[in-house]
């Protein structure tokens, strides 16, 4: 069995997504069950990312020890955008495995982020210079890998320059079996190549509907979506925290029961910070959760890796099987109890979904 750990939910459900278009069984698991499902692969999608170092240490530790002795290959998922407590996490599996030495790669060049010369580039910008320099969690305050990762070596991390999937073929290409591969979805995929296991099937494009709907954009790098889905924005006075989440909510149901389609978002940002990060992603939950339960919607899509967590925490689920992709990076999933969601990371184009 394959085994991903991905630090946040969008990202878990990508890989997963990615590996159930090559026709393999695949599972995914927001906590740890008692007993492994039987599938292919297994992703768990931790949330680390969203917790304290600390805690994230534990809960990558306990995971670990859990699949200890199972036999599985393990593939460590991480943010493009070098957000998490990445060396940490490495750190933590690699002294409760059997693997002594990690390849790092999170650069995407399918995605035109890159490292040349050890400097990582979005779209051919340092990524210092970009909008992740304001992330309000883990800000980009260098773009240069030994500031951003100054113990990589010491431990025993590569960390190669990579501009084009050849370069993520060379780096992996005879690495012994004792090294963890850790890195983004481009890695994954010439991994999952590399191992025989080839898409099967295009991408499943499938346009939600005008009604029904309830698309929730939880990301500070959100894309725009389609004028016909009206917007219930949270107000400034719930933002500022000035005023419960109930005003929020009671204008969410108003509208979604007038037009039944609705688009929640934050668009606020005078605000910073992970306490911050965590209450208004909290609020969000509170009111995803509400609609919901009311109104049961055919599409709920949820964009932003810490949202989708929270919103899906939230209602109670946590087993998903995958239907598969349906665009890049944007996959369907079916709770244990019926309901189908979808998930985008928050940097990722809508593409033909939207």
């Amino acid at each position: 069995m394959i085994v991903v750990i991905a630090d946040d939910i969008t990202g878990a459900a990508e890989l997963a997504g990615m590996v159930c278009s090559c026709g393999l069984h695949t599972e995914m698991l927001t906590k740890m069950a008692p007993r492994l499902p039987s599938c292919d692969v297994l992703v768990m999608a931790t949330d680390t990312r969203s917790m304290t170092e600390g805690d994230a240490v534990a809960c990558t530790i306990a995971i670990a020890r859990q699949l200890a002795g199972n036999g599985c290959r393990l593939f460590k998922k991480t943010d493009s955008a070098l957000r998490g407590h990445i060396m940490a996490e490495i750190q933590a599996l690699l002294s409760v495995t059997d693997y002594g030495r990690a390849v790092f790669i999170p650069a995407n060049p399918s995605k035109n982020r890159i490292i040349r010369q050890g400097v990582y580039y979005v779209d051919g910008v340092p990524i210092d210079e970009t909008d992740f320099s304001r992330d309000p969690e883990f800000p980009a305050f260098s773009s240069l890998m030994t500031e951003r990762f100054p113990t990589a070596s010491e431990m025993g991390v590569i960390i190669p320059d990579v501009e084009s999937m050849e370069d993520i073929r060379a780096a992996i290409d005879d690495v012994p079996e004792d090294t963890l591969l850790v890195g983004a979805a481009d890695l994954f995929s010439v991994w999952l190549q590399g191992m025989g296991h080839v898409r099967q099937d295009a991408f499943k494009p499938a346009r939600v509907g005008g009604s029904n709907i309830i698309l929730v954009c939880g990301s500070t790098q959100s894309k725009a979506v389609r004028p016909d889905i009206p917007t219930s924005s949270m107000p400034l006075e719930v933002y500022d925290d000035v005023a419960p989440v109930s005003l929020w909510k009671e204008q969410a149901v108003a509208l979604y029961e007038k037009r039944h389609a609705i688009a929640l978002n934050i668009p606020h940002r005078h605000l910073t910070g992970r306490e911050v990060a965590v209450r208004l992603r909290g609020m969000m939950a509170e009111v995803v959760k509400t609609l919901v339960e009311r109104h049961l919607p055919a599409n709920l899509v949820i964009e932003g890796g810490a949202t989708a967590y929270c919103c899906l925490k939230s209602l109670g689920w946590d087993a998903f099987h995958v239907i598969g992709e349906m665009s890049p990076g944007v996959v369907s999933m079916e709770a244990t109890n019926g309901n189908v969601v979808t998930l985008k990371p928050g940097s990722y184009d809508w593409g033909l979904f939207m």
